[in-house]
């Protein structure tokens, strides 16, 4: 549906109002932009890999402590 503009302030005023969401929108892009370069930087990768082998760890030395021998 095409709107229908009865003067030229009308259009500029939507082409403004277009032109200020392609602004916010082109803001959001580079947020998220750097946002995923965070979450793929070594050290967001590092402490739950970490978490994980000390978990491994402790179940591994619980195991030989309490199994038969």
């Amino acid at each position: 549906m095409k709107p229908l503009y009865t003067n030229f302030e009308q259009i500029e005023t939507d082409l403004r109002r277009f032109d200020l969401e392609r602004k916010v929108a082109w803001e959001e892009l580079k947020l998220i932009k750097t946002e995923f370069k965070e979450d793929f930087r070594p050290y967001n990768w590092v402490e739950p890999i970490i978490k994980g082998a000390s978990k491994y760890g402790v179940f591994m030395l619980l195991r030989k402590l309490f199994t038969k021998r």
